[in-house]
């Protein structure tokens, strides 16, 4: 007869033995397979993985000028399980010039996964960054004092003048967002915050090399590990040429001083932006260095916003410039001809709608109507546009066919400029004017976007690149402000033709309305007598005073330079917005200003716009 409970206790004694023995197994399993703790102890003793920073990529002018370049830098680092808890902490904060309350928060700082979120004890940590030479010379006399604290050499930017903040940008040390989004970056390092910086930052950062450096017992240095046979090479960034012209920029800044506004140059063959001026602006050399965080600060809390890029951030109502997008449509739909005319007792006057214009002959046709920016001609266009049953069917169908010219003038939607940040502006369509009106509208309604004013908005660059396809007669190229990358093609998004819906003949006809407004119109001050000058000023109203705005093109038959002025409250058009505008084509064109037109850009530079709460 069989023992059962002898049987039974065998059984639990193997069962308990089994899993002894699986337990181990999986434990020896975890340390010596799925966790690397213990490599990186041992490693971290016997070896340490040096970081070779790559030089950023170099950024030159149109005509080769230097903008951006690289000087050395010093970081130190610190290595947790190699720092001692001996080290003399006034001696190595005397050194620095640091406090203690300070070199104890940045320890735990470092610690903290929630700001480091790369944090591990056995690699290289950021303790300080970009000391000077002198703080390097002094430091590295005594760093033999204090062990797990080493320092790396890379470099930090530097700009060679005080313009064209908004398109180079800046870098600054990388957030833990940063890090979590791209596995190239550890906490210390740098990336492109604003600008071009930002937008070619994969370019412009290169790749990195490590170099593999083996260490003694006592975690002294004793050579490469291998001879080096393991270590990889810094890859510098690519060097990049803006389409940028520095003198031009220069030129815009200073007439740009004292007011806010935009100026935008493109070059129309190319789409490449030739200047873009933000006002007001900052020294792009103060946003540097370990005073860099103090300095964003500063210009985050001014109430003119200068950090703001208006020329591709500020959405702002087009005034008349865009009444040259309305003759476009009129004439390729078949709503106006050129010999079309419209009255015009000072206004547009209609079922009891009155708006008003200035006094000029009437009735009025339409090269006439360009020249002298008539707003009941653009009114009565967009009316019969709207109201024309028989070609649309409904106003819905009638809008969404003005809305699609819009959009392939080049409005509406961002246009792709290789610069963060571009906003897309406003082009209303049925469905827009539906939910407002509870498809209760007309032309009547919406008969401001006719003039630029309403529910339109547009930005700076928008409206240059309308003069930019204008002066094209009828197409544009994405403008872009990075002219060429070494070694690399640009996007093809700025190398495609977009063509917009309006023809050939209707661009041929609005050019002659504004040669019309140059010669004998609101754009007089723009006139030549050494090349032609097209133009089509715009006053936009506001609120407080109204904008001056000037678009226009030069010379008219062979276009080198589009642009756009954008004044905040400077009145009419013709008060800031064509003499500026003269003064930057001129200076690109002629490559200087004559005497006398030096004269009138030091007048324009100490003008003066006054501000109030209600402008900024």
């Amino acid at each position: 007869m069989k023992d059962f409970q002898l049987e039974n206790r065998r059984y639990v004694i193997a069962g308990v033995a089994i899993a002894i023995v699986l337990i181990y197994i999986v434990r020896l399993f975890t340390l010596q397979i799925m966790s690397d703790d213990y490599k990186k102890n041992a490693d971290s003793n016997a070896f340490l993985k040096k970081v070779d920073f790559p030089s950023r990529g170099v950024v030159t002018d149109r005509t080769g000028k230097l903008l951006v370049y690289n000087q050395p830098s010093y970081d130190i680092m610190v290595v947790m399980n190699e720092a001692k808890d001996h080290i003399d902490t006034m001696e190595f904060c005397n050194t620095l010039g640091i406090t203690k309350e300070y070199f104890d928060k940045r320890m735990e700082d470092i610690k903290d996964r929630s700001k480091n979120p790369g944090y591990s004890r056995f690699t290289q940590q950021l303790f300080m960054s970009q000391l000077s030479d002198q703080e390097f010379s002094v430091f590295q006399e005594k760093i033999f004092r204090f062990p797990g604290f080493y320092i790396q050499k890379r470099s930090v930017r530097q700009y060679n003048y005080p313009y064209a903040a908004h398109i180079l940008g800046d870098v600054a040390e990388v957030s833990p967002s940063d890090i979590e989004d791209d596995d190239y970056y550890q906490p210390g390092d740098y990336i492109g915050k604003l600008g071009i910086e930002r937008s070619y930052e994969k370019e412009l950062r290169g790749v990195k090399g490590v170099q593999i450096l083996l260490r003694d017992a006592h975690g002294r240095i004793q050579g490469r590990y291998q001879d080096g046979a393991l270590d990889t090479k810094p890859v510098p960034g690519k060097d990049l040429q803006l389409s940028i012209d520095l003198e031009l920029q220069a030129l815009g800044e200073r007439l740009m001083e004292g007011k806010i506004g935009s100026i935008v140059a493109i070059e129309p063959s190319t789409g490449e932006v030739l200047c873009m001026v933000s006002s007001p602006t900052y020294d792009p050399r103060t946003m540097t260095g370990r005073n860099r965080g103090k300095r964003h600060k500063e210009l985050a809390e001014n109430p003119f916003k200068p950090l703001l890029n208006r020329s591709i951030m500020g959405q702002y109502p087009p005034g008349s410039t865009f009444k040259t997008s309305q003759a476009l449509t009129y004439l390729t739909e078949g709503i106006i001809g050129p010999g079309t005319s419209f009255p015009c007792p000072h206004g547009f006057r209609y079922k009891g709608l009155h708006v008003g214009c200035h006094g000029h002959a009437s009735p009025i046709n339409l090269i006439p109507a360009i020249g002298t920016s008539c707003n009941a001609y653009f009114c009565w266009g967009l009316y019969y546009m709207l109201g024309n049953r028989r070609k649309y069917g409904s106003v819905q169908n009638a809008m969404n066919t003005w809305r699609d010219y819009m959009v392939s003038m080049g409005f509406g939607y961002r246009l792709g400029v290789d610069l963060p940040g571009e906003k897309r502006g406003l082009i209303p369509n049925a469905d827009y004017y539906d939910n407002a009106y509870n498809k209760s509208w007309n032309g009547l309604t919406v008969i401001s976007i006719s003039i630029g004013q309403g529910e339109v908005n547009l930005t700076p660059l928008q409206i240059a690149n309308l003069g930019a396809t204008i002066a094209n007669r009828g197409y544009y190229y994405v403008p872009h402000v990075v002219r060429r990358i070494k070694g690399q093609p640009l996007d093809t998004l700025y190398t495609r033709k977009h063509v917009s819906k309006a023809n050939r003949r209707a661009y041929e006809l609005v050019v002659e309305g504004m040669r019309r407004a140059v010669v004998s119109g609101t754009c007089k001050a723009a006139n030549r007598g050494d090349y032609l000058v097209c133009g089509k000023t715009g006053t936009a109203q506001n609120r407080g005073h109204d904008h001056s705005v000037f678009m226009g093109f030069a010379p008219m038959n062979s276009p080198k330079i589009a642009i756009a002025v954008y004044v905040e409250n400077g009145g009419f058009g013709a008060d800031y917005g064509v003499p500026i505008g003269s003064l930057m084509m001129e200076k690109y064109i002629n490559g200087k200003l004559s005497a006398s037109s030096e004269q009138i850009a030091t007048a324009f530079q100490h003008k003066r716009i006054r501000y109030g709460k209600a402008d900024r």
